[in-house]
Parts: C-alpha cells; structure tokens; sequence
C-alpha cells in the first residue's frame, strides 16, 4: 500500500511558537510510520520556512537550530517559494496532505490555510473562514450570538476607539459589563495578554496591554463558575467527544496555569450532570457549524454557579495536541485513541479536499457546456 505523504506544519511566527512544537513533536511520534510518510516542515520566529533537516532541529530546540538551518530558510516571499502547485517546496517530495499544527497568528486565522488552498493541497482543520473567525474573538462572539448560542455580554474596543474615547469608553464597559471583567486581545491564543480587570483603576491598564497584542480587544463580562470544554470532530456531520473540565488554582486559567503550574487539574469525563453534558455536546457542535469549521474543533465553556446555566466561551480551530493536551484526551474517553484520531483526520482532510473539486470555478462550465 502507498504511504500518504503528510506534511506536518509547525512553529510561526506566533506567542505560541513553543506550544506548537510540542503538539507537532507528539503528532510526528504517533503518526503511523506503515501508513504515513512524515514530511516536517517548520516556520521559525522570524517567518522562515525550514525543509524537513532543519525543520527537525528546530523541533528539538529554538536554540538548538544551526546558523546554517537558519540560511537554509526560505523567505516567505511568495506562493512559489513555498508549495506551489504541483512542484515540491524545495527539497520536499510532493504532500498528499498537510497537517497544520501552528497555533495562534499567522497560522491558526486562515493565512496558512490560504495558502494551502492556492497551492490545492488538502489540510486537516477548518478553512479560511472558519480558522479566521475562530481566531478572531470579536468576530466569533458576533456570529455565535447570531446563532443564538449562549455568550457573555461583550464590547469589542479598537486602537483607535480608545485613542479618542477612553474614558467614555471605560464607562460604557463599567455600565454595562461590571467589574469584574476580562480583557483579551481579539486575535490571540494561550490566554496571553488576558487580564482581569476587577475596578475601573484596572481597567484602562489591562485593555493597554491587550491593544499592544492586537488592534483590537474584546472586553467580556466574567461569568464565574466551572470551566468545561468539549472536543469536536467531523466535516459536514460533527460528532462531539465526551466533555473534559479545567480546575485551576490561579484566579483564572492564564498562560501560566494551562503551561506551568502543575496544581492544574485536567479531569475527562467532567463529574457533571448527564443532561449538562449532553447540553454542551450539543451546543459544541452549533458552535462549530455555526462558524463553518471543519475537521476538529475545541469548544470551551463556563458553567455558572448561580444557575448552573452554560455560556459558550470560545473555539479553538487549532488546539493543542500532545497526547495530554485536552482535545485528544476528551477523543480518548470516548473511546478514539490518539493514532485513531490522527487517522481520521486525514481521512477528514481529503474528503472535504475532494468534496471541494466539486465546485466549479469556469464561468462556462458552470453552466453545463464544455
């Protein structure tokens, strides 16, 4: 049997460079060796893409790659210099498939998939539109609040807005939000530049810093209570795995608490009420079709403690993917193991790629003439 050639795609020019290394060093490990022949590709910090020798080095260490992987680099100039069409990129062999593991900016927001779509490669994870709604917190808020899903109340607050209208603004957010609130930047991962703002003296300084990540911020009330997630799997028809749920010590599940503070409890199944679990299953795979993505999806949730009613938080097109990251261990208890869902994947990948050669893009042929 003919081995599918996977390009598994990592690192960029992301806050989330690290964590993407990790997820592409546990894929690369359990992609299976008789089925697969594993191409590495790499995009360093600084946006260089690397061919699979230097690429590996840099899967070991940032620090670890040479001065000579670094000139072997590829600037990303353009569509030819990196996949085009029916040519190999550099001394890559022609991929079958790719595999997108680069977390966050430049990556996780449609661009890598848009280039992946010009070149007409099939990829695993959702497309344009999906990766840069998902990505982009204001814009999903926005289209789940259409779709009737239950979010948090928002603002969205430009670099611009606030350049001219701070104070107005800090008091619409004190009015109509309340203290305490959370401040992130729109396009963002891993919970950096987050802050919870508890008064309005704290306020001003968090969405700053937010406003330095991003050219805009989303400001969102808290709701307090348990934090739940839920991994999702499918193309047209997504399937929703078995819930998992966050207990963390810090204040809030921060950049520090999902990397480096070992107090952080990650518990598959949740100890929650069967028709609480069935309610975020549900609205996991609503949220999902509602902003078009495909392949896999993260939903997370906050379940508040008032009234035990579910909020969704937000979706994660890209999520991490050790063998103890969250979406593959909701897949495990649900009875999918690690190298069965990678397999499925791939198998989405392709279907969704050929479903797409479907599509007619000759102003004559569209109208049934040769």
């Amino acid at each position: 049997m003919k081995k599918l050639r996977v390009g598994v795609l990592f690192g960029g020019r992301s806050v989330e460079h690290e964590i993407s290394l990790l997820s592409a060093q546990s894929v690369i490990h359990a992609l299976d060796k008789d089925k697969y022949e594993v191409i590495p590709i790499g995009i360093t910090k600084e946006g260089k893409w690397l061919p699979p020798g230097s690429a590996t080095s840099l899967l070991t260490s940032d620090d670890a790659l040479t001065e000579d992987a670094r000139e072997q680099g590829v600037a990303a100039r353009g569509l030819n210099d990196l996949i085009p069409a029916g040519a190999p990129l550099g001394d890559l062999p022609l991929l079958d498939v790719v595999f997108p593991l680069t977390h966050g900016t430049f990556g996780e927001d449609g661009t890598i998939q848009g280039l992946l779509e010009l070149a007409d490669v099939p990829y695993v994870g959702a497309g344009v539109l999906g990766s840069a709604v998902g990505m982009d917190k204001v814009l999903m808020k926005r289209v789940l609040r259409d779709a009737e899903l239950p979010c948090a109340r928002f603002l969205s607050i430009s670099r611009q807005q606030w350049a001219e209208q701070a104070e107005a603004l800090q008091q619409e957010i004190a009015r109509t939000l309340g203290f305490p609130c959370f401040v992130k930047p729109s396009n963002g991962g891993s919970s950096v530049g987050v802050t919870k703002a508890r008064s309005m003296g704290e306020l001003g300084p968090a969405i700053e810093t937010g406003l330095r990540l991003d050219r805009k911020v989303l400001v969102e009330e808290a709701i307090l209570g348990r934090e739940l997630e839920c991994s999702v799997l499918g193309n047209e028809k997504p399937a929703a795995s078995a819930v998992g749920e966050i207990v963390v010590a810090r204040e809030f599940y921060d950049y520090e608490a999902k990397y480096h503070d070992d107090r952080t409890l990650l518990i598959v199944p949740a100890p929650i009420a069967p028709e609480i679990a069935a309610t975020v299953q549900d609205l996991a795979c609503r949220a999902f079709t509602a902003i078009d993505a495909s392949g896999m999806a993260r939903v997370d949730f906050f379940l508040r403690a008032s009234d035990e009613r579910i909020f969704v938080n937000e979706i994660n097109t890209i999520p991490g993917f050790t063998q103890m990251s969250m979406y593959p261990k909701m897949w495990e208890a649900a009875g999918l193991s690690y190298g069965a869902l990678l397999d499925k994947l791939i198998e989405l990948a392709i279907e969704r790629h050929q479903e797409k050669q479907r599509t007619w893009y000759n102003y004559v042929n569209y109208k049934g003439t040769e």
